[in-house]
């Protein structure tokens, strides 16, 4: 199985079992920036105890999850993989959280094109304020490439009084500012 076939799988399952979603992480930084590869897919969900059973229902033999696990990330509000068997693909489902930030986020979702797959993914914007807030958490050279990719990508259209809001709130203001000065000193 393909990763775009892994990527259709999952989203039909999500959509079926009636699961609002979105990408995110690094296919959603690849969308709007620099495409890079990766080996899993980022997917926030925002499901309700029933429809997480159905969708762990509907999943089949063919990938590994744990249903013990999808219902703790559920009551946490954290996270838990579904694995392809065959071809190792995996996904990060990652519950929205309840903070504003969050809840905006997943609002400012937009439909795109990703793999041939027309699925809901998070705005640029988005994209580069998770970026810096996972490299604050995990410090990484690649989340800050891939927030850069983006903002070069975007500039002439990004929300940049949006940026500066959320990025007070999520405190990654000075990383962002670092951000934004290259991406602006790369413009034509």
């Amino acid at each position: 199985m393909s990763q775009e076939a892994f990527l259709v799988a999952i989203t039909q399952a999500l959509e079926k079992a009636g699961i609002p979603f979105m990408v995110a992480g690094s296919h959603g930084s690849s969308f709007h920036g620099q495409p890079r590869a990766t080996n899993d897919i980022d997917l926030i969900i925002d499901p309700t105890a029933q429809q997480l059973d159905d969708f762990l229902h509907s999943l089949g033999d063919c990938y590994y999850v744990s249903s013990d696990g999808a219902r703790e990330a559920l009551l946490k509000r954290s996270m838990f993989n579904v694995i392809d068997f065959g071809a190792g693909w995996k996904t990060d489902l990652i519950i929205r959280k309840i903070r504003p930030f969050s809840i905006e986020e997943f609002r400012r979702r937009q439909m795109g094109s990703l793999h041939s797959c027309q699925v809901p993914i998070a705005s640029a914007e988005d994209v580069i304020l998770t970026k810096l807030e996972w490299d604050k958490i995990t410090p990484s050279e690649r989340q800050i490439n891939d927030a850069l990719g983006v903002a070069l990508a975007k500039w002439v259209t990004l929300d940049k009084e949006y940026l500066r809001k959320w990025a007070v709130e999520l405190g990654v203001a000075q990383t962002l500012e670092k951000v934004l000065q290259q991406a602006e000193k790369a413009q034509p």
